[in-house]
């Protein structure tokens, strides 16, 4: 009787010891975790304003097809989070393309996300900072759908290639942006306490 009682002490001290051991492993520092993600995506404030021009993209029935584009981009979550819209419209003003986006940073991971929602789809993509922009991918079973941006002195190139290996890339969109002024969006209209 007198071991099992040590023993159950004993277990005692093990499970009341136990969470002082995980916390003293802990997690992450919100504050560091914050700070890094905001420092990751200052890297990207070029990207922030009101951007227009045209843009043009291939029609599956191979037709080329063009569009005034705009892009607002802005910081959120005090700069720990890049918020990207798009707009595709038609000669006559019809919106004819809507895309929603967000770049956030893992600091675990080292990597950039962008988060996507475009014409139903849907996802999380690799999302790579260049000296002069970023490129970003989608995987689509054999292909890879590579959208690459240049983003210098006020204008903003980005293209969209479809590549298969083993074959040329093959160009689909192009968009020629030019910076149009700057925006207080997403964090303007915040609901006030």
């Amino acid at each position: 009787m007198f071991r099992y009682r040590i023993a159950m002490f004993a277990l005692l001290l093990a499970a009341v010891a136990l969470p002082s051991a995980a916390q003293t492993q802990g997690r992450p520092d919100p504050a560091v975790l914050v700070a890094a993600q905001k420092a990751a995506l200052a890297k990207l404030s070029y990207m922030d304003g009101v951007w227009k021009g045209s843009a043009w993209t291939i029609l599956p029935s191979g037709e080329k097809h063009v569009l005034t584009q705009t892009e607002r981009v802005g910081p959120f979550l005090d700069g720990a989070v890049k918020v990207v819209e798009g707009r595709g419209y038609e000669a006559d003003g019809k919106l004819a393309f809507n895309a929603f986006g967000t770049i956030s940073y893992d600091p675990a991971k080292s990597a950039y996300t962008m988060h996507s929602y475009a014409m139903g789809f849907v996802g999380d993509y690799a999302l790579t900072p260049t000296a002069a922009g970023f490129v970003w991918e989608i995987p689509a079973g054999p292909m890879t759908i590579r959208y690459t941006a240049t983003i210098e002195g006020g204008r903003w190139v980005e293209v969209g290639d479809r590549i298969v290996p083993g074959r040329e890339p093959v160009r689909f969109l192009e968009m020629n942006l030019e910076r149009v002024g700057d925006t207080s969006w997403p964090a303007e209209g915040a609901i006030a306490p």
